[in-house]
């Protein structure tokens, strides 16, 4: 197996088949919905809140709410009043699977319910995705995290709908540091060996830089592509604006540090600061451009056919690059 990470990896292009690159379909299919763009922020405190999930929603984009001190159930009822869809994350505590029957007890099942933990592939996983499916049997189930491809079977025969792929490899996350464990530095290769096994969608979870890297994931596997820092920072981010020598930044935190916990206890995450990117909608609008450049690049019409092309694997251990099929 070839161990590389996404600045590790360039696609190779193919014949055009378009006019122009507006023609290219960025959308992708999940859980039943189709959505603009195949990324999700990623569900943190610094990156969504209850008003950019909304804003997100109605703009035909996929959004997983975070699980730190929230409401699941207001949130769920205020989205489902708004007429938009209802994605959550939870944990596997009991006041998780409180949660979850208070849910069912309403008849308030949301579309989408992430399983949020560090280290998914856990029996106490297998125990909430079954709870869930026992529960709330219409909502689209999604579990993480893992990092192999056992973990992905095994998720997947317990019941989940899609699994979250990543352990360490984000901007603000210090677990291979802290423990010796995780994909930080290989993810887009742990990526490509679970999506082998994989039978249902894969979210590729963290090591995202740059807008080439979605074009990346796709191609090795993933259907939805989990971003943290380049959603961070921007004007309707949550994070707290800081400002330091005349410059605007926002708070950048991960779910395992002490920011978010509130005590320096099992802590795998830090803090940055993020400049300020302007508005959140105009990094969607480059995305997507990007994204139809990408497909475009590939020699296609639509998101999927980026897998269809071939890719060099630079510098590293190799005499030179190798074109791999």
């Amino acid at each position: 197996m070839e161990i590389f990470d996404y600045d590790h990896i360039l696609l190779l292009p193919r014949k055009c088949r378009v006019e122009s690159r507006s023609e290219c379909d960025a959308s992708i299919e999940f859980g039943g919905r189709r959505f603009k763009l195949p990324v999700v922020p990623s569900n943190m405190k610094t990156v969504v809140d209850e008003q950019v999930c909304a804003w997100l929603a109605e703009h035909g984009y996929f959004y997983v709410m975070h699980r730190f001190d929230l409401d699941n159930l207001a949130f769920v009822r205020t989205m489902k009043a708004k007429g938009l869809f209802a994605s959550i994350s939870v944990g596997i505590k009991p006041q998780d699977v409180a949660t979850i029957d208070q849910l069912a007890a309403e008849g308030l099942a949301p579309e989408y319910i992430t399983i949020d933990i560090a280290h998914g592939h856990a029996d106490s996983v297998r125990e909430m995705i079954h709870h869930i499916k026992t529960r709330l049997p219409d909502s689209f189930v999604i579990a993480g995290n893992v990092a192999t491809p056992e973990a992905v079977i095994d998720l997947e025969n317990w019941g989940a709908d899609a699994t979250k792929v990543g352990v360490g490899p984000g901007k603000v996350c210090i677990t291979r540091l802290k423990t010796g464990f995780g994909t930080g530095g290989w993810q887009l290769s742990a990526l490509k060996w679970c999506a082998r096994v994989a039978t249902k969608p894969i979210v590729a979870d963290g090591g995202i830089r740059h807008h080439g890297d979605i074009a990346k994931s796709i191609r090795f596997g993933a259907t939805m592509v989990m971003i943290g820092s380049l959603f961070a920072g921007h004007e309707e981010s949550p994070g707290r604006t800081v400002e330091v020598d005349g410059q605007l930044f926002k708070e950048y935190y991960g779910s395992a540090s002490d920011f978010n916990k509130g005590e320096y206890r099992h802590v795998e995450g830090k803090r940055i600061l993020e400049p300020i990117k302007g508005r959140l909608a105009d990094t969607l609008i480059e995305m997507e451009q990007d994204v139809q450049s990408s497909i475009s690049y590939a020699g296609g019409r639509k998101l999927l056919d980026i897998r269809k092309v071939n890719y060099v694997i630079l510098g590293g251990t190799n005499a030179a690059e190798h074109l791999l099929m």
